[in-house]
């Protein structure tokens, strides 16, 4: 599986090198294979057209983030801004190349549009992770955390590409954990601020916590007090 990530990624790089110097219209599947040394035909075993080239690690990220959201995590909001965090991460370690997709994505409209194609996507797992986490959620309200967060992510990233000081990670963290607050959502207070044991449980919540954030942190109180 590594391989062929590695060789899409290859043939992604060939084919954003080509983009940026000669333009995205007229560089043709013959001009990429050209390029990446393999032949027409293993270029159409991998990518049905050349604009699929330029989202191949977006497939890669996403298919990654399915597995990563699959496993039990105790806290499902973190987890999804945690999965956004990733993705930034991913795109920053190979920040020349995201650059220049960047670049050629802004000046093709057709290519914009899939873009945001691809960012509903990262959406709608991210929601569709929320309602399975949290039994209970409001639809509305997984879809707006999924939203807000991939707004946020996308907006430090975009700050990234253009060498803003706003677009690092920790700038990234710092506004996810602002989308939290926003939600009323962010981490229980560290245990051991906490009073001492009691059959009295208080709890305050912000109104604007969903209604299945609020059952699952009491019921997580009240499974640590019976333990």
């Amino acid at each position: 599986m590594a391989s062929v990530a590695n060789f899409r990624s290859g043939v992604a790089e060939a084919a954003l090198d080509l983009f940026t110097d000669a333009g995205y219209d007229p560089t043709s599947v013959d001009d990429i294979a050209l390029a990446a040394g393999i032949s027409r035909s293993t270029f159409f075993r991998q990518f049905r057209a050349k604009e699929d080239v330029i989202f191949a690690d977006h497939e890669a990220l996403l298919a990654e983030l399915t597995v990563y959201l699959a496993a039990s995590h105790p806290d499902p909001w973190e987890a999804v801004c945690q999965a956004a965090v990733l993705v930034f991460v991913k795109f920053s370690e190979h920040r020349k190349l995201a650059q220049k997709r960047y670049h050629v994505v802004q000046a093709v409209p057709a290519l914009r549009d899939r873009e945001t194609i691809m960012v509903s996507r990262y959406e709608r797992l991210f929601s569709d992770y929320l309602r399975r986490a949290l039994p209970g959620i409001a639809t509305l309200d997984a879809i707006r955390f999924a939203a807000a967060v991939t707004s946020t992510h996308n907006y430090v990233l975009r700050e990234m590409m253009l060498d803003s000081p706003r677009g690092s990670l920790q700038n990234l963290e710092h506004e996810l954990q602002a989308v939290r607050r926003i939600f009323g959502v962010l981490p229980k207070e560290d245990p051991a601020s906490k009073p001492a044991e009691d059959d009295l449980v208080v709890a305050v919540f912000s109104r604007s916590t969903p209604a299945a954030e609020i059952a699952r942190r009491i019921q997580s109180e009240l499974d640590g007090r019976s333990a």
